[in-house]
């Protein structure tokens, strides 16, 4: 199968090239447009699910909220807070999928932490007024540079060019005494050369008590453009400080009304710890050269470094001194066993690499040969910085070196074959190999693994009078990430598999467009929580033979006339986990208790979710909006017990923009946005653990609240 595959990509590219004639290059400025990310974005005729974002609706909804919540409209999606009100630790969810399954490339770069495979967006505050451009690809997608893709792909562009001078000032303010002030400026292009830079700061107290953010981040980019080639170089940079809500608030809690109590620090006696804090800083260094060959090749490559050194500090009651490896110290000669103590777990590593992409164009045929090769060097390591009694020195608790490198390369090829019809073939190689000395719970534990991936994918496409069908089928590897391999010796992961199956309708015209996607996503081996405990005593994920997503996607948009239009999208799906076996501690007689279920939920895979957004125009400059969201119930874990289930939310939220615009003035802008105007109570977010004890099973679930009404004001000018 690999080689028929294989056999009809070359055929097609090499029968395309001998049959297209030489075009010339037009002018230099076919460079100003981001060609870098191009290889990882679908394209307009490429048969995969997705969804583009411009600048100018990327900038309706930017007053300080994380990018998660900017992506809220879009299908399939679903966000959430630890904070309450999208600042600081936010997640997103992409058809029930988590953000370790989601690639993100920021201009064609991996994001995705290489080991957790996670993508913490809180590490580039403000990154969206940078932003020209998103395009989210639900399913498996092109391939791409970095973590395998199972729920999506979400790749970001900054490297747009500016043509004239500017200034801007954007200032944002709201609930929860929070500050968005932000800066940006750029030279406009001057003899090829243009220059932009923003500084952002962005603080908050959240809405869970003592959940503060302060954020703070710079961007710097600098290009030269000539007639064939480009230069650029990006240099950005977010630091965080947050004070930890990541616990949730318990069930009893969320019953009584205490919808803002935050447990963190509260090991404490009496006033909670004011340090309980996540303290990272992430420098990011991105070079691009990209060249034009001919009148139908260009090279793209781009060297990159992403830098990341911080911790977490925790306030812990009563440890004793041997688990963190340090005697017991001596007091009037008596052995003092434990003490209060504030510890630090630090993360320091380089991530570094290239990526590349060879790309030929023609009228009929695109192709890309593309790839990549990064290493990550991640050094984990703890302190113990202050005891109630008995330390005088800071001490060191563990020190554990990491390192994964990951290569990959793929050739992609679409054709004309007929008059509107396109073919698109996608044959990518990944080659990984992770090394761990051990973990922090499990410092014995040596990890050498190695993983060779083939994944690939192809579809048709017919595209004819605002008519567009497709049809692909998709093969996707992952590997399992740092928390996996921690199981131990006997329980060590197999890598996910998964075939995606998308295909899809739409309809536009000039007042209306509408879409319809089916999708199919059957999963090999999935890793899910199953209760069950590795050799050190915590929960670990756990390989399910089979498991599956399949649902129906529609989308819809209307201009019933100048001052009035409207959008709107709803996901139906159904999501199972087959032959399931679930894992619960029995305290009564040591152990643990098994239960078994032939088919549940998956977690976190909610039925329906849906946006709507209505804009009214009654007047000139002025913009009102009314975005809704709804969530139906989404399970904790994956037994579909009632009892562990987060409920349905309908969500709506108002915003009014301003616009003015004269001589001397480019653009003058005032926002205002309430969200959750009929302050709902809502919770998108939880995590459960059941045990047995007293004869009986009891489940206790957690919660993350999100905020009732709260708003939030910007203007923004540019000069």
């Amino acid at each position: 199968m690999k080689r028929i595959i294989m056999l009809g990509c070359f055929s097609l590219t090499t029968i395309a090239s001998i049959a297209q004639q030489k075009e010339e290059v037009k002018d230099s400025f076919h460079l100003l447009s981001p060609v870098e990310v191009r290889a990882v974005r679908a394209g307009e005729n490429a048969p995969f699910t997705k969804t583009n974002i411009s600048k100018k609706d990327i900038g309706k909804s930017n007053l300080g909220q994380d990018i998660p919540f900017l992506l809220n409209q879009t299908p399939s999606v679903v966000i959430n807070s630890d904070a309450g009100n999208g600042i600081g630790y936010t997640g997103i969810r992409i058809r029930g999928t988590d953000a370790t399954r989601i690639n993100v490339t920021l201009n064609g770069i991996p994001y995705n932490d290489a080991e957790s495979q996670g993508t913490f967006f809180v590490d580039l505050p403000d990154f969206s007024s940078s932003t020209g451009s998103i395009q989210i690809q639900r399913g498996v997608g092109t391939s791409s540079n970095g973590a395998g893709a199972f729920g999506g792909s979400i790749n970001f562009s900054t490297n747009e060019v500016n043509k004239d001078a500017y200034v801007e000032f954007n200032n944002s303010f709201g609930s929860f005494n929070t500050w968005k002030n932000t800066v940006k400026a750029g030279t406009g292009l001057i003899n090829g050369f243009t220059t932009d830079i923003r500084l952002s700061r962005i603080k908050s107290d959240g809405f869970i008590d003592r959940a503060t953010s302060d954020l703070s981040s710079f961007h710097f980019t600098s290009a030269y453009i000539a007639k064939k080639s480009s230069v650029r170089v990006n240099v950005f940079s977010g630091k965080e400080k947050t004070y930890q809500a990541w616990y949730g608030i318990s069930e009893t809690d969320l019953n009584a009304g205490n919808r803002t109590v935050n447990y963190a620090g509260t090991e404490r006696s009496g006033d909670p710890y004011d340090n309980e804090t996540d303290n990272y800083t992430q420098k990011h260094y991105q070079l691009f050269f990209n060249h034009l060959i001919g009148g139908r090749l260009s090279f793209n490559t781009a060297l990159f470094l992403t830098k990341g050194k911080g911790y977490y500090e925790q306030y812990k009651d009563d440890e004793e001194y041997l688990k963190y490896g340090m005697p017991n110290p001596l007091s009037a000669g008596i052995p003092i066993v434990s003490s209060d103590m504030v510890r630090q777990l630090w993360l320091d590593n380089d991530f570094y690499g290239n990526i590349f992409s060879l790309q030929y164009k023609s009228n009929k045929t695109q192709a890309t040969l593309g790839g990549g090769f990064t290493q990550y060097e991640g050094l984990h390591y703890g302190k113990i910085v202050w005891a109630q009694k008995g330390l005088t020195a800071i001490k060191n608790w563990y020190d554990l070196d990491a390192v994964k490198t990951d290569f990959n390369i793929y050739l992609k090829e679409q054709t004309q074959f007929a008059p509107n019809w396109n073919w698109f073939c996608d044959l990518q190689y990944r080659h990984i190999k992770y090394n761990a000395e051990g973990f922090r719970d499990n410092p014995t534990l040596a990890v050498n693994n190695q993983f060779n991936f083939f994944n690939p994918k192809i579809g048709i496409n017919f595209n004819k009078n605002g008519w567009k069908e497709y049809l692909s089928f998709s093969i996707a590897n992952k590997e399992p990430n740092r928390d996996d391999f921690e199981a131990g010796t006997a329980l060590q992961p197999k890598p996910e598999r998964l075939y995606d199956v998308e295909a899809g309708i739409s309809r536009s015209k000039n007042n209306y467009s509408w879409s319809a996607t089916f999708y199919y996503m059957n999963y090999k081996d999935q890793l899910v929580l199953t209760g069950k405990v590795n050799d050190v005593g915590a929960y670990t994920r756990s390989n399910i033979p089979k498991s599956y997503r399949v649902g129906i996607e529609l989308e819809g948009s209307i201009k019933l006339n100048p001052w009035i239009n409207a959008a709107a999208n709803i996901a139906l799906s159904r999501n199972k986990v087959e032959n399931f076996t679930e894992y619960i501690d029995d305290y009564d007689n040591g152990g643990q208790k098994t239960i078994s279920y032939t088919s549940a939920t998956i977690a976190f895979s909610p039925a329906v979710v849906s946006g709507a957004t209505i804009n009214f125009l009654p007047f000139k400059n002025t913009e009102f909006s009314l975005l809704s969201k709804y969530v139906s119930k989404q399970y904790l874990d994956n037994t579909e017990n009632k009892s562990r289930a987060l409920n349905s939310f309908f969500v709506q939220d108002i915003r009014t923009i301003y616009t003015l615009k004269k001589k001397w003035l480019k653009e003058a802008s005032i926002i205002a946005q309430v969200n959750n105007i009929f302050s709902r109570k809502y919770e998108p977010n939880g995590y459960t653990y059941s045990y047995f004890a007293g004869g009986e099973t009891i489940t206790e679930n957690y919660y993350f609240p999100m905020a009732g009404i709260n708003f939030m004001m910007g203007i923004n000018i540019r000069l």
